[in-house]
């Protein structure tokens, strides 16, 4: 599929005026809105095939089993796990009224907010557009998606997608590049999502400010793995592996740096560079291994390994010999590297790194670990391996983060009954199943009131036994 046209800016307000009206018109009920994900599904998983084509056309290359993982099984399992409660999740929610209310009743009831706003990212191209897309439309929502000028040809796939299942006026797809997207963020959404770098969302709240459009925002940050001493090195080294080179590490949960007991960190590298050659054999062949998305990530990549190695940091790179640097270079192919104890004052010690360098640091005492990773913003995602319950129990005491898998990594995200999200810089509020259909609802407090209450014996004058009464309920 080749690279659509971008959209004109001037049909972005349009665009959006014309979504609100035809939901104000026709707010989407339950049969409507499962008719709608229902199609998706069928026509996404019948255009697996050229979802992957397209992604490969966007990276140069990227793996099709990783393709086949994190976009299609992720977003058809979110479908399905939003099919299967949506009418539970549409239910008015009961809420108790205390016995200074009786006999009154209350309930929430989820009503949809209206038109969405999704600004995806080009890292997962088509599960980070769809996922929130299928909650904004679980809940009842009209959408306007705005996908990554980095992936043109996955961005022209949605927008083909998108338009065969969902009529124009439900779901829009706006295409373009840096000033498209400035105009769209200043839209006047119902509500706003946006994924990506913590830098651009500071710049997409300020946008969305003026509306005072609710925002929810995906981040990221430097997601720590932390292994201690009573965790297996072999297993640790095989777990961080996916959590690091999966995509070639452009994951905003992707492990950023890993600690490691001071004793074993050596040996915690070998674990690694072992595993790194049994999972790319014929590297830099292997059809396993995805390309960085564009050069300019490539050189930023590049800069800050010099960095680290100017600084004195050891760098360890398993398949140093394999590859001719201007084939790296032409391609975009730049190797898993291991970096060692990179001073702190280093971009790949301040900066999320997204890419498929590893910065390894040995700690002598689990406190000092921890202090290192409180010294920075709280990150998207932490990955704590230990066999010692009490051990695990005090790091999660001890920090907090967008999410957490222990004992192992990434695989928070695949399960849809857990919300994902960030803290501060990592993000702010949360998507997935139930927690995305609520982001996307305005949960509406509805109070009854009984033909004889209390609150009309309430009124002034406050004397005698109306006095009396009142000091009672406020005892």
């Amino acid at each position: 599929m080749s690279a659509a046209a971008d959209t004109p800016i001037a049909e972005l307000e349009p665009t959006r005026a014309r979504l609100r009206a035809a939901w104000q018109a026709r707010k989407p009920d339950y049969a409507q809105r499962r008719a709608d994900l229902q199609r998706l599904r069928a026509a996404f998983a019948a255009r697996v095939d050229a979802m992957d084509a397209a992604i490969r056309a966007d990276f140069g290359h990227r793996s099709a089993h990783e393709n086949l993982i994190s976009e299609a099984m992720v977003t058809l399992a979110e479908i399905d796990h939003a099919l299967a409660r949506l009418k539970r999740w549409m239910r008015p929610r009961r809420a108790p009224v205390g016995w200074r209310f009786w006999p009154a009743r209350a309930h929430v009831r989820p009503e949809p907010v209206g038109v969405v706003g999704i600004v995806s990212p080009w890292n997962y191209p088509v599960n980070l557009a769809l996922v929130p897309l299928v909650s904004a439309i679980a809940a009842g929502n009209h959408v306007y998606l705005k996908p990554s000028e980095h992936t043109p040809h996955t961005s022209a796939f949605l927008r083909a997608l998108l338009a065969e299942v969902f009529p124009a006026d439900r779901v829009a797809v706006a295409l373009g590049g840096p000033e498209l997207g400035a105009a769209f963020v200043s839209l006047r959404f119902d509500h706003l999502l946006f994924t990506g770098s913590t830098a651009v969302g500071r710049k997409v709240m300020a946008a969305a400010a003026p509306n005072l459009t609710p925002v929810t925002l995906e981040l990221g940050g430097k997601a720590p793995a932390l292994v201690c001493p009573s965790f297996p090195l072999g297993r640790a080294a095989a777990r961080i592996a996916n959590g690091k080179w999966f995509n070639a590490g452009q994951t905003c949960i992707g492990v950023d740096y890993a600690l490691v007991d001071a004793p074993r960190r050596d040996a915690f590298v070998q674990a690694l560079v072992e595993e790194l050659r049994l999972r790319y054999p014929d590297f830099p062949a292997s059809p396993d291994y995805t390309r960085i998305i564009n050069d300019a990530q490539y050189a930023r990549l590049s800069g800050w390994l010099d960095e680290a190695r100017a600084k004195g940091a050891t760098v360890v790179a398993p398949f140093a010999d394999a590859l001719d640097p201007q084939r790296a270079r032409r391609e975009r192919l730049f190797a898993p590297v291991l970096v060692l104890d990179p001073p702190e004052d280093c971009a790949l010690m301040q900066q999320e790194i997204f890419g498929p360098i590893l910065p390894v640091l040995g700690y002598r005492t689990l406190d000092e670990a921890l202090a290192r990773i409180d010294a920075l913003d709280r990150p998207l995602a932490l990955y704590p391996f230990s066999n010692d319950e009490g051990e695990i129990a005090r790091i999660l005491d001890a920090t907090l983060a967008g999410g957490v898998t222990v004992n192992d990594t990434l695989v928070h995200f695949g399960v849809h009954a857990l919300p994902f999200g960030g803290i501060g810089p990592s993000g702010l509020g949360a998507i997935h199943g139930k927690a995305g259909f609520d982001t996307f609802s305005k949960l509406l407090p509805v109070f009854r009131q009984r033909a004889f209450a209390a609150t009309d014996f309430l009124k002034p004058p406050y004397r005698g036994r109306i006095d009396a009464l009142v000091r009672w309920l406020a005892k």
